[in-house]
């Protein structure tokens, strides 16, 4: 029998879930140490290093009521082990509720993995960033939700608080981190930001795309980089988990905001199964288990959406492309 939205089944993750790991021999438990890893400065200040041993987990609940496979992907908020950490449950409260499919959640290295997945289709439902989002448009998905809390999809700049940075002309001829070239909040929309604050973002710094956001924030803490740029989300994440760590560095800045990011599905799947997964979503914040799952990523709720939602996003990307650098299209 299935359960639907007003009376949503909790299973228990940590019973109900596995990870597996891509090209390797065995699986393992998914039991991710989270941000305690960061004791590991180095290991995450190069995540952007493509290494053969690096792995990509699909995670995968088991049920004997499975039938259809269905992927989801989330855009690479943060590197595989932390993503899972924080969306498996999702994913097995989906599986719970909704025993005729079978939802397998699939992390990507780095954003040109996960555009080569979704531009090509293989996604069945994802969560890209709002510019994958209005890239994804062109290749069969169509928006029907979105992160809610807008106003904390902006871009911010971190500085250690003893780096005597003051200006944003005082970056001139130093390095910036950021996680990836078409991460919107925690890229673009910071460029744009030192562009119209007087920098030539591709003459007067030099800009280092590291490869997640955790590994942004620490080649800041690290001295790496003079300032570094994220999102409000795994900031508060940070300082939640570290607080001695994240004491060492301060916002300098932060840009204005934008709709967050998106939830699209790929076009054709059945309308029953659709509406229950949408269905689904949005009910989290209305339970305690729902809102602890929200909590971690963190975000309020999920909302309903659609193509229309994303205008404002499209203007800005056309106003970066025009001032700020081009970016490679996804045609």
């Amino acid at each position: 029998m299935t359960v639907y939205a007003d009376a949503p089944t909790w299973e228990n993750p940590s019973q109900a879930s596995r990870t597996s790991i891509n090209n390797a021999e065995h699986q393992e438990t998914a039991t991710p140490k989270g941000w305690n890893l960061l004791l590991d400065l180095a290991f995450f200040a190069g995540w952007n290093q493509k290494a053969d041993d690096i792995y990509e987990p699909s995670f995968r609940p088991q049920s004997p009521f499975k039938r259809t496979k269905y992927v989801i992907g989330i855009h690479p908020l943060h590197n595989p082990k932390r993503l899972f950490e924080v969306y498996a449950p999702i994913v097995d409260f989906l599986n719970a509720n909704i025993p005729e499919a079978d939802f397998i959640l699939e992390a990507s290295r780095d954003y040109d993995e996960f555009d080569r997945k979704l531009y090509s289709g293989h996604f069945d439902f994802a969560m890209p960033n709002p510019y994958q989002t209005v890239n994804s448009l062109k290749h069969g998905y169509r928006v029907f939700g979105k992160m809610a809390d807008d106003d904390d999809f902006r871009g911010i700049i971190l500085v250690r608080r003893d780096s005597g940075i003051n200006t944003v002309a005082d970056l001139k001829g130093k390095a910036v981190s950021y996680p990836a070239p078409t991460a919107l909040a925690a890229t673009m929309m910071p460029q744009h930001y030192l562009h119209t604050h007087g920098l030539d973002i591709n003459r007067d710094i030099e800009n280092r795309y590291v490869g997640s956001q955790e590994s942004s924030i620490i080649n800041v803490l690290l001295g790496h980089v003079a300032a570094g740029a994220t999102w409000p989300a795994p900031w508060k994440t940070f300082c939640k988990e570290n607080p001695q760590l994240a004491d060492q560095l301060e916002v300098k800045w932060q840009t204005e905001s934008l709709q967050n990011n998106g939830w699209v599905m790929r076009k054709g799947l059945p309308a029953e199964l659709t509406d229950k997964f949408a269905k689904l979503l949005f009910s989290l914040d209305r339970h305690p288990q729902g809102r602890e799952m929200l909590a971690r990523i963190p975000v309020t709720r999920f909302e309903p959406a659609n193509d229309d939602s994303y205008g404002p996003v499209q203007t800005f990307i056309e106003t970066f492309i025009k001032t700020v650098r081009p970016l490679d299209k996804a045609d």
